[in-house]
């Protein structure tokens, strides 16, 4: 039978390789745990990357749904042949930026057209405000008469009567059948 002091000396150098492994195991967890943060953060990245791109083209889309119907639309209406569009519009004056999300021309008239995946109440006011500017941006333009279009794939009624109210016409889907001017006669007749 062994010893007090054998067992000690057993006891103390199990603990010992006890507390090398643990020491060993914690370490490489530590390596894991860095790696797996490292990843995550990466992985984080990605995923705000691809949401931002998400957001961005859902913007982007409804944009896409109006200019190929601007136009017949145009035409249909206002009764002029489109010599001139774009999308995306872009202007640098004095240091300050001006964005127009499309732009249409015939003869006579200029269209401005600004458009809104959710369109709210207020997008009408801060539309009509960028109309105030649209000149001093666009001066090769002047002394044609402007329109201002607003559009979106659907509009909430009070959207439509407000943007009436302030002489800008709303472009959107009649019915899920085609796009159109919402409120061509309102907004004509003021």
């Amino acid at each position: 039978m062994p010893t007090v002091e054998e067992r000690v000396e057993t006891l103390e150098s199990i603990l010992g390789q006890f507390i090398v492994h643990t020491d060993v195991a914690l370490r490489r967890l530590e390596n894991e745990m860095k790696a797996f943060k490292d990843e995550t953060r990466e992985e984080n990245k990605k995923r705000n990357r691809e949401w931002s791109n998400l957001a961005k083209k859902m913007g982007t889309l409804v944009e896409d749904l109006i200019a190929p119907v601007l136009r017949p639309v145009l035409s249909k209406h206002f009764k002029c042949e489109v010599t001139m569009e774009g999308q995306r519009m872009f202007r640098r004056k004095s240091g300050e930026d001006y964005e127009i999300d499309a732009i249409a021309a015939c003869d006579n008239k200029i269209f401005m057209i600004e458009v809104r995946s959710t369109p709210r109440f207020d997008d009408v006011k801060e539309i009509a405000e960028k109309k105030d500017r649209f000149f001093d941006f666009f001066p090769e333009h002047k002394g044609k008469e402007l329109i201002v279009i607003f559009g979106s794939i659907t509009f909430p009624d009070n959207v439509i009567q407000h943007a009436s109210r302030s002489g800008v016409y709303v472009m959107g889907w009649r019915e899920w059948e085609y796009m159109d001017i919402l409120n061509f006669d309102e907004v004509k007749t003021k």
